[in-house]
């Protein structure tokens, strides 16, 4: 696995990230750094892990809006929704992999939670 240096709201993370990767890490960052930084920039709210909270709810309901079938819970609902997208947990575990390295990166500043 190889590491990659990365800046998201000025602060440096040390991110491991699978060999070929790299595009769609530095492409999470930037969504993330972007998120951020404009929750900060609206002024409202200072700190840090807050704003990362309300990016990542940001960025989830994103997520949703633009895989709705990924976030609908089972049921009558589950039934309704394309077969392909309900045949393939890649997503949930897409999803879960995500949340868990930021949970990682954002772990190592002493000030979260």
């Amino acid at each position: 696995m190889k590491q990659l240096e990365v800046q998201i709201m000025g602060q440096s993370y040390l991110l491991g990230c699978p060999a070929g990767g790299e595009s769609r890490l530095l492409d999470a960052v930037e969504r993330v750094d972007t998120a951020m930084c404009k929750i900060r920039d609206a002024g409202k709210v200072r700190a840090r892990d807050r704003i990362a909270v309300l990016a990542a709810l940001n960025l989830a309901f994103d997520l949703a809006d633009k895989a709705p079938s990924v976030a609908a819970p089972a049921g009558a609902e589950a039934a309704a929704q394309p077969k392909a997208v309900a045949d393939e947990p890649e997503h949930s575990a897409e999803l879960a992999y995500l949340l868990t390295r930021l949970d990682d990166a954002l772990s190592e500043d002493g000030r979260l939670l």
